[in-house]
Parts: C-alpha cells; sequence; structure tokens
C-alpha cells in the first residue's frame, strides 16, 4: 500500500511539473500580445503590451484643438484603460483554466 502512495504523489508530482510550464508558457504568450482600446469612434487609440506597457497613442489630428485639451486627455484616459480591461479579461481567460479553485492573487 505503501507503494502505491509514492507512486501516486510522484504523479501528482509530474502532473504539477507540467502544469507549471503550462501557465509560464501561457504567461509568456499574453506578455508577447498587444491590446488596443479606443475612445469616441477611434478618435484616440491606445496600444498596450500584455505587460501593461503603454506602446503607442494616436490622436486623429481633426480633435487637435488647444481649447480642447481637457477633452483629449479624457479620450486617451478612456482608450488606455479600455486597452487594460483588454489585457486582463485575456488573462483572466488563458490563466483562469490555471488558477481555478486556487485563491491567488492577480489572477
Amino acid at each position: 500500500m505503501m507503494r502505491g502512495g509514492m507512486n501516486n504523489m510522484q504523479g501528482m508530482m509530474n502532473k504539477m511539473k507540467k502544469m507549471q510550464k503550462e501557465m509560464q508558457a501561457a504567461q509568456a504568450q499574453l506578455q508577447e500580445m498587444t491590446f488596443e482600446g479606443s475612445a469616441s469612434n477611434d478618435l484616440v487609440t491606445v496600444k498596450i503590451s500584455g505587460e501593461k506597457e503603454v506602446l503607442q497613442v494616436k490622436v486623429d489630428p481633426d480633435i487637435l484643438d488647444p481649447e480642447d485639451a481637457e477633452m483629449i486627455g479624457d479620450l486617451i484616459m478612456i482608450a488606455t484603460n479600455e486597452a487594460l480591461a483588454k489585457v486582463d479579461e485575456a488573462t483572466e481567460q488563458t490563466m483562469g483554466k490555471y488558477t481555478q479553485g486556487f485563491n491567488i492573487p492577480g489572477f
């Protein structure tokens, strides 16, 4: 009976190591992805990496009016938050299968 318990433990350890490698690969894949958020029909777009680093901000020249600087700032904020939400959503979808049932902060 002791022998069977050791085999089960070894099998469980092997499964955990495999799952850990899969999680690391999935995280690396997410970090390489690019996410885009936009505001007001793409007048402002923001691209961010899976690591939540802003890569690009595009502002349609038609809305560049010095008197509207506050509005442009608001649109950039909206587009950035949308892109960040997409990173979180993709992370949850990808990593959720590994963290389901565990109370792991950040997932």
